[in-house]
């Protein structure tokens, strides 16, 4: 993948899933799950005997059915990959639920080299780890994702839950083509949250109320930026929106930066 300036008019793009790729979605929550299915239904269209493994370590439960769609009760990347399977039977593509949280343990044998990794997690801590992990890869793509919530912080300021960003981190033969999440992002760097792992029951329960509408732009964003990676024209390592303001643009100093 080479940075360029936004494409010409007219040119065509057609993305190249290289054979036998693996796709891993860790995070089938609001916005892993709004992603789950088009990225299911693109991927069997390659027909590139591709893998798309479903990984979280959380359940659905009575009290997120008035804000996710899902099909029954029960760990949330078994839930979504039993409704998946049926529909993709005849095709190409596999379906592999993992029912873990990503961890200091498990993250090497989670993610390998020239994995594609979509992040749809809602704390900074995890997305630290999996950022610093993949420094140590030769080949990977990350996607991360996020949106902010409602609520008013310590500091006083009102957060109104529309705002969002698509955080990009490749590495090719051993060297960095976009910055790590951590650039400019102190946040992810030192993290203040905790993995949710270490969380109990009652922390994982308690959440900041988000927007569906917000956490529908972020699903949008990264399957947008992953076709672009997979068309080799992506030109960002950031693309930040929000929906109150109709905004959606890259953020400029991402796309020279570690190239």
């Amino acid at each position: 993948m080479n940075f360029r300036p936004a494409l010409p008019p007219g040119q065509v793009l057609q993305p190249r899933l290289p054979a036998n790729a693996a796709v891993k979605l860790l995070g089938v929550g609001g916005v892993g799950g709004l992603v789950a299915r088009p990225l299911a239904i693109f991927l069997a269209a390659q027909d590139a005997n591709a893998r798309l493994v479903l990984v979280d370590g959380d359940h659905f439960e009575p009290h997120n059915a008035s804000r996710m769609f899902f099909a029954s009760y029960g760990n949330k990347a078994v839930v979504m990959c039993d409704e998946l399977l049926p529909r993709f039977a005849d095709t190409s593509l596999t379906l592999v639920a993992i029912e873990e949280f990503v961890t200091q343990d498990n993250v090497a044998r989670l993610i390998h080299e020239g994995d594609h990794i979509l992040l749809c997690v809602d704390n900074h801590a995890t997305r630290k780890l999996v950022n610093d992990h993949c420094t140590t890869l030769v080949n990977v793509c990350l996607l991360s994702g996020g949106n902010d919530g409602v609520e008013r912080e310590a500091s006083g300021r009102q957060r109104r839950g529309t705002f969002g960003n698509v955080q990009v981190y490749v590495r090719r033969d051993g060297r960095d083509v976009t910055p790590p999440l951590t650039w400019q992002h102190p946040e992810i760097a030192q993290p203040a949250d905790r993995n949710p792992a270490e969380k109990n029951c009652t922390e994982l329960v308690a959440s900041t109320p988000q927007i569906l509408f917000a956490n529908q732009m972020v699903a949008t964003a990264m399957l947008n930026t992953l076709w672009l990676h997979l068309c080799g024209a992506l030109h960002y390592g950031e693309i930040l929106f929000d929906i109150a303001d109709g905004l959606m643009r890259p953020l400029p100093e991402s796309r020279a930066a570690g190239a």
